[in-house]
């Protein structure tokens, strides 16, 4: 299945998609040059395919290239930056 990742600002979250269909989403709130990672959520007939990882880096990338602090208040956010330290740089303070 081919998906794409892409900011939804209005909705305050990046989505992924497949096609029509919305495979998951991470909310965010964005505060004075930084983001706030609050929510990650994936589709149940769509778990275990990798998709919340999908999300989670292309959350931190879209940070890092709007040169955003990071704040994740996502557990799963959290987890998986402490599985990948070379995004540890973006956590804010």
């Amino acid at each position: 299945m081919d998906t794409v990742f892409s900011d939804a600002p209005s909705r305050s979250r990046f989505e992924l998609r497949a096609g029509d269909e919305l495979v998951g989403f991470v909310d965010y709130l964005l505060r004075d040059g930084t983001i706030v990672l609050v929510h990650t959520e994936v589709d149940p007939a769509h778990s275990g395919q990798g998709h919340a990882s999908t999300l989670a880096r292309g959350a931190l990338d879209a940070a890092r290239a709007r040169g955003l602090a990071v704040r994740p208040t996502c557990p799963y956010v959290a987890s998986w930056i402490e599985k990948h330290p070379d995004y540890a740089d973006l956590v804010a303070g």
